[in-house]
């Protein structure tokens, strides 16, 4: 009895030396997609700016595959120490949950550590398709009777989830094509090995002003600052269809409060006081940031209204 309440008294008092000693060695964030995609951009600037802060490296992993799940597993495999951390996003963090038949992990279990950014999305086709409105995309895809396809950065990805509900809302008939990532998808898109994609504004950016994919809507209530020319989805004919993409940062459950609270105010540093949210803006994300606590709020609000989401699209992942 003595004994053990020792050793829980050691483990009590190791927690807060911990958290002053740490971070003492390099930190992995995990990333569930390719390098390019809109959650790899947004973890290679947190990181940079984290890492001097921290007096540490913040070493971008990427683990793509399975909609963001293999790094989702890897994560939750990890210590809960706060040296491996994950860069999700609404779809590894909500909309996962209801859409695979099978979980590696209860996301509901991992610990917050901070809200990033918000992220609208923007219906593209390739330049070389002759819509110049989201209304005569659709014409011309239903004139196609269900040959042309849509791609996505992953199953279980918000970038699969949306077109899907645009099928609904539109009455297109379009086949899905999954890639390993957004940034493969946008290479077959230029192309015009598919016809649509529905991404992030800083993926797909780029290649938007370069003019080989054609911005047709965005899927923010408002226009988006970094498209103002382009209309919303809802300007564009598709009531009520407003969707908005996050990234957030989490580590394993159980992971000491001290280093979680040590974590989630340098990112709240480096949302404050840094060049990196004016970069965000630019590469058309909106810096929102919340500390771990808010965070962990608007997941708890996130997640039920995703499977609402899932649900009404009928959408399912092995």
């Amino acid at each position: 009895m003595m004994r053990a309440l020792i050793v829980a008294l050691a483990v009590t008092v190791a927690f807060p030396a911990a958290a002053q000693t740490f971070p003492d060695r390099p930190i992995r964030m995990l990333v569930g997609f390719p390098a390019g995609g809109g959650v790899d951009i947004v973890a290679r600037q947190i990181s940079a700016a984290m890492a001097p802060l921290l007096g540490q490296p913040v070493v971008v992993e990427n683990r793509g595959g399975a909609g963001g799940n293999i790094a989702t597993a890897g994560l939750a495999q990890a210590p809960a120490d706060g040296y491996t951390l994950l860069m999700g996003n609404v779809g590894t963090l909500s909309i996962n949950a209801a859409l695979y038949k099978q979980m590696p992990v209860d996301v509901a279990t991992l610990t917050p550590i901070a809200r990033i950014a918000t992220t609208s999305l923007a219906f593209v086709i390739p330049a070389s398709l002759p819509a110049q409105t989201l209304a005569e995309f659709t014409a011309q895809a239903k004139a196609q009777g269900g040959r042309w396809n849509y791609g996505s950065g992953g199953i279980g990805s918000i970038t699969h989830l949306a077109p899907e509900l645009y099928k609904i809302a539109a009455g297109v008939a379009m086949e899905h094509v999954p890639y390993r990532g957004s940034a493969p998808a946008l290479t077959d898109l230029v192309s015009g090995q598919i016809q649509l994609m529905v991404d992030a504004i800083n993926v797909l950016q780029g290649q938007i002003q370069a003019g080989t994919v054609r911005a047709l809507a965005v899927t923010s209530a408002e226009r988006s600052p970094a498209l103002p020319a382009v209309p919303t989805a809802v300007e564009a004919g598709l009531p009520g269809f407003v969707l908005i993409g996050w990234q957030g940062v989490v580590a394993p459950a159980g992971t000491p409060r001290p280093v979680v609270e040590r974590l989630s105010a340098v990112i709240g540093q480096v949302m404050a006081g840094t060049e990196v949210p004016g970069r965000l803006s630019a590469q058309g994300s909106t810096p929102a940031f919340l500390g771990a606590d808010a965070f962990g709020a608007f997941l708890t609000a996130e997640r039920p209204r995703w499977a609402e989401a899932v649900r009404a699209s009928g959408a399912t992942a092995e």
